[in-house]
């Protein structure tokens, strides 16, 4: 048979077929965490420029939050800024 559909053999999750979310957050206490994307590896790249401390990402808004500097809050994390433009990811790997 030369049907191309994915067996049940195939159906592994890799990271190549990792479905990206919208929204992600490297927050564990908000609710666009995702621990499983997270593990698979996830670039983005904001303006063109590969960014490699975004702390959250939303592709359909067109913005991510990045640390402001060494500024913390009251809690001991980092403060952050939305920076808004166009907004890729894909599963590294």
């Amino acid at each position: 048979m030369t049907d191309e559909t994915p067996t049940s053999a195939d159906a592994t999750e890799t990271p190549a077929t990792v479905a990206l979310p919208d929204r992600l957050s490297i927050d564990p206490r908000s609710p666009y965490f995702d621990g499983d994307v997270l593990q698979a590896g996830i670039g983005v790249r904001f303006k063109g420029v590969e960014k490699f401390n975004v702390e959250e990402y939303c592709i359909s808004e067109g913005w991510i939050r990045v640390p402001a500097g060494k500024a913390m809050d009251r809690y001991g994390r980092p403060l952050t800024i939305k920076l808004s433009g166009d907004v890729e990811v894909w599963v590294k790997g």
